[in-house]
């Protein structure tokens, strides 16, 4: 292997801090099936296949350590995932970073290893995808927690922070960002099922099916 074909170093981060209001229990925990792994394993076995610095970003330290990764504090607990994502960025020991969510069971390995390698000209790298969220009207949504973000984007999430905007895209105009289409990402997952958030109890007995070789549609959220 060549210098040129080696991987690019690259941290994963995922993201266990929140709440799991909508689960009503700790969702990273869950399993999708009967004695079989929580989903925080499966994601960070996926992570592990494009990254060599692994990190869960929870303040339950003792939780999540069992899990092997790098258990980092959230050092704005309370304002959502743009804090985890700064978290991530400030512990990480690369310049980019690779952020999930904890209850995305489905994540597509070509799809990771694709924007692994990508050229590192941007500050964001992430796909975006048909869908409704309160992000624009344009019918095209950013999958902001299936995203590569580098450490420029510390001082504008910094700065966010600080003027009590919890968005995540609020600092996108401030960085260069660089979206992957959908022609793109459905190359390699035309179900879009590597944006499947498993974060209600209704989402998670669907993603079982999945598991068990059910079908259902993409059900992202943002």
């Amino acid at each position: 292997m060549t210098e040129q074909d080696a991987p690019r170093p690259l941290s994963a981060a995922v993201l266990a801090g929140g709440m799991s209001r909508r689960m009503g229990r700790d969702k990273a925990l869950l399993p999708l099936v009967d004695d079989g792994p929580a989903m925080l394993e499966i994601v960070l076995q996926r992570l592990s296949e494009v990254a060599n610095d692994l990190l869960v970003v929870a303040n339950d330290r003792e939780r999540y350590a069992p899990f092997g990764a790098r258990v980092v504090p959230d050092a704005f607990p309370g304002i959502g995932a743009l804090g985890g994502i700064h978290s991530a960025l400030a512990h990480a020991r690369h310049e980019y970073c690779l952020v999930v969510a904890c209850d995305m069971p489905f994540l597509n390995p070509d799809i990771l290893r694709m924007m692994a390698n990508e050229r590192r000209d941007f500050d964001i790298l992430v796909p975006e995808i048909p869908g409704e969220s309160r992000q624009s009207s344009r019918g095209l949504v950013f999958q902001t927690l299936h995203a590569i973000y580098g450490k420029g984007c510390i001082p504008p999430i910094e700065a966010q922070i600080a003027a009590g905007n919890r968005q995540i895209i609020g600092f996108f105009d401030q960085v260069r960002v660089r979206a992957i289409g959908i022609g793109e990402i459905t190359r390699f997952d035309p179900e879009l099922r590597s944006f499947y958030n498993a974060n209600t109890p209704e989402a998670l007995a669907a993603a079982t099916r999945i598991d068990r070789g059910g079908n259902i549609g993409s059900g992202c959220n943002v």
